[in-house]
C-alpha cells in the first residue's frame, strides 16, 4: 500500500508538537500539509508541504487520505463530517463532539461511507498511564477500592489560547481536561453504573469552568476524577487503592514537554526520569512490600502506528468512535448532575 497521505486543519500548538512530528517520521505516512487562516508557518517547519488556504482546498485534494481535526471543539463536529463527506479518514481531537447526539451522528456516517473515523485520546500513552495500567492489570493490589485520577495545573491567569475562554458548547475543562481523565478511567474500568459532579468556575475572572470534580459508581468501587487550574504544588495524580495495597505515581510523562522544545520522536522515546517512579505497597504470598516501580516507555507513536493499521489492514481503530460516544455520555452525565444536584444513571 502507498503512504497514507496526511493533513491538518491547523497547525498551532496541537498540529506543532503532538500531530506533524509523528506523521512526519512515520514510514508509512506522509505529511502533506495543513489548513492555516493567517500565519503560513508550515512550510518553515517543513519546506516540503503546503499551506491550504480554505478548508475546501483540503477536502478538494484527492491525494489526501487522512484529515486531523485538531481545531477547536465547537468546530469538530462540523469539519468531521465535511470531511467523512469527502470520503476522507479522519482523526478528531478531544473532545471529541460538543454532544453525544453529535458523536453518534459522526460514527453513522463514517460507517455508511466506509471510512476510518478515531479520537485522539494520545494520554493512553502516557509513561504514567502505561504504568497504573500494568499494575491493576498485575493485580498486585487485590480488588479496586478507590482510584483517584488528577489532572491539575498552576494557571491562575487566563489561557493564550482565547477561545478557550469564551463561553460555548465546547469550552471550559470538563471538555478540555475531562476527556483524558474519562478516556482513561474508561480503558481501565469500563462504563461505570453512575455518575456524580461537581463543576465550579474558581478564577474570579473566567466565564467558564476551571475545576470539577467527576465520580464514577462502579459495583464495587469508586474512581474521582479531579482536575484544577489552581493546584500549585501537586499530589500524585494517580492514587490507586486495593483490597490489598496501594499504588502512587505523579503525572510525569515527558513526551509534551520535550515536543515543545523541538525534540523529535525518535530511538529511546519516552524515558521518565528514575526519581518520577511510582510508588507500590502491597502485600505478595504473605510479604510486605513497599518498592518504587519502573515507568514504562510513554509513546505516541503507538497511536499512529495503530491507526495505520487500522487504514491499510482494516484493523480496529486505537480510539474507536464508540469509545469517543462513551466519552461524550460521561461528560453529559456529569454535567446533568452538576446541574441537578443528583447522580445520574448512565
Amino acid at each position: 500500500m502507498q503512504k497514507i497521505k496526511v493533513a491538518l486543519l491547523s497547525y498551532g500548538m496541537s498540529g506543532r508538537v503532538f500531530h506533524a512530528p509523528f506523521i512526519e517520521l512515520h514510514p508509512n505516512m506522509e505529511l502533506v500539509g495543513s489548513w492555516e487562516r493567517s500565519k503560513k508557518l508550515i512550510e518553515q517547519d517543513y519546506p516540503h508541504v503546503k499551506s491550504y488556504p480554505s478548508l475546501e482546498s483540503v477536502l478538494d485534494d484527492d491525494t489526501v487520505d487522512l484529515i486531523i481535526v485538531n481545531t477547536p471543539t465547537t468546530t469538530h463536529f462540523e469539519y468531521a463530517e465535511k470531511a467523512l463527506q469527502a470520503n476522507k479518514h479522519v482523526v478528531v481531537e478531544k473532545a471529541f463532539t460538543t454532544t453525544v447526539e453529535e458523536a453518534v451522528r459522526l460514527k453513522n456516517l463514517a460507517i455508511e461511507k466506509g471510512r476510518v473515523l478515531s479520537v485522539f485520546q494520545n494520554r493512553r500513552w502516557d509513561s504514567d498511564f502505561r504504568t497504573v495500567q500494568q499494575i491493576i492489570e498485575n493485580g498486585v493490589l487485590g480488588d479496586m477500592v478507590q482510584v483517584t485520577i488528577a489532572f491539575d495545573r498552576y494557571s491562575p491567569g487566563p489561557s493564550p489560547k482565547v477561545h478557550k475562554e469564551i463561553p460555548s458548547p465546547g469550552s471550559g475543562i470538563v471538555k478540555d481536561l475531562g476527556p483524558h481523565l474519562i478516556d482513561q478511567a474508561l480503558v481501565l474500568f469500563g462504563m461505570p453504573d453512575a455518575v456524580f459532579a461537581d463543576i465550579a468556575i474558581t478564577r474570579p475572572f473566567s466565564k467558564v469552568d476551571d475545576y470539577f470534580e467527576i465520580l464514577l459508581f462502579y459495583p464495587t468501587f469508586r474512581v474521582r476524577l479531579l482536575s484544577s487550574y489552581y493546584v500549585k504544588e501537586p499530589l500524585p495524580s494517580y492514587v490507586v487503592h486495593g483490597t490489598v495495597g496501594s499504588f502512587l505515581k505523579l503525572r510525569a510523562d515527558v513526551q509534551e514537554q520535550k515536543l515543545l522544545k523541538g525534540e523529535k520522536p525518535l530511538d529511546d522515546w519516552g524515558r521518565e526520569p528514575e526519581s518520577e517512579q511510582g510508588l507500590l505497597h502491597t502485600e505478595i504470598d504473605g510479604e510486605e512490600i513497599k518498592e518504587s516501580v519502573k515507568t514504562l516507555r510513554g509513546d505516541y507513536r503507538i497511536y499512529y502506528d495503530e491507526l495505520y493499521h487500522a487504514l491499510a489492514s482494516k484493523k480496529e481503530a486505537p480510539v474507536s468512535a464508540d469509545d469517543g460516544i462513551r466519552v461524550m455520555q460521561i461528560i453529559e452525565a456529569a454535567i446533568t448532575s452538576n446541574q441537578e444536584k443528583r447522580t445520574v444513571s448512565v
